[in-house]
């Protein structure tokens, strides 16, 4: 497996370049990024922005795996709105947002974004269901023709209220039923499972496309309480060859010593 981190941590830096060079002299395989760290909406990324992640990319040796946080940011997207024409515009960012991903070299598409994917007081479940689904399966062309799989994310029941278990998400996957179109678990969302990280990594092995790597006190892997052996030991167990990668929401240490401690931690069980 390689592992990867988000560059979110590094947006104060306000320079993708410098992010991508420390990134790889600290020893990471790959870049995640987040585009509202550069720009509100991702069509407002220049060409000139992407060629330059692609050419400082290339020159570090460093891939750009993905990215992730895609609704944050711009207003009027929504996953489960019930106006057809929010719905459409967001359908159409989505593209958008895949056509970024692929333009600076990147695999795979984290769709997370808990506030913007909120099912609505007047809206029932089985009915943003299928206006996820819709917009989902509206993307899945441009995913197949630029190589990028978006991975649907699990998240916890004090984020949303929209995917709350990897049960209702994988129902998700198999109802947009598209290989470009896979899951994503993430530590800290796991926590209220019902079933050990190790146990739900191995009962959903064919769905996994991406890992999150952080603490359930919001920090990075190696932070807090969390023991990644038994997680590391399920993904070698089922042949995991994807990234894992480094997500934190706590950004007070500071980017180099959440970048080198996190890595430090996990290489341990790699």
């Amino acid at each position: 497996m390689k592992f990867g981190i988000c560059n979110e941590i590094f947006k104060e830096w306000n320079d993708i370049g410098r992010c991508i060079d420390y990134v790889k002299q600290a020893g990471y395989d790959g870049l995640e990024i987040a585009p509202f760290t550069l720009a509100p909406y991702v069509t407002e990324i220049p060409d000139a922005t992407r060629r330059e992640i692609v050419r400082r990319a290339e020159a570090a040796a460093l891939d750009i795996l993905g990215i992730h946080w895609v609704f944050v940011g711009p207003q009027g997207v929504h996953l489960t709105h019930p106006d057809p024409e929010l719905r459409a515009f967001t359908a159409q960012y989505l593209i958008d947002l895949v056509e970024f991903c692929g333009d600076v070299g990147g695999k795979v598409l984290i769709f997370g974004s808990p506030k913007q994917r909120n099912v609505g007081r007047d809206v029932t479940y089985n009915q943003a269901f299928d206006y996820a689904r819709s917009i989902f399966e509206q993307a899945m062309p441009a995913c197949e023709r630029r190589g990028v799989t978006i991975c649907m994310e699990q998240l916890t029941h004090f984020e949303t209220n929209f995917c709350q278990t990897v049960e209702e998400t994988v129902e998700l996957i198999d109802a947009v039923a598209h290989p470009n179109f896979q899951l994503l678990l993430d530590t800290k969302a796991m926590a209220f499972q019902g079933k050990s990280r190790a146990e739900l990594i191995r009962q959903y092995a064919k769905y996994l496309r991406h890992y999150h790597a952080n603490d359930e006190n919001l920090n990075g892997p190696g932070w807090g309480a969390v023991d990644f052996a038994p997680i590391f030991n399920a993904l070698n167990d089922i042949g995991y060859a994807g990234y894992v990668s480094v997500e934190v929401f706590n950004f007070e240490p500071g980017p180099e010593a959440i970048a080198v401690k996190s890595l430090n931690y996990m290489k341990r069980f790699a």
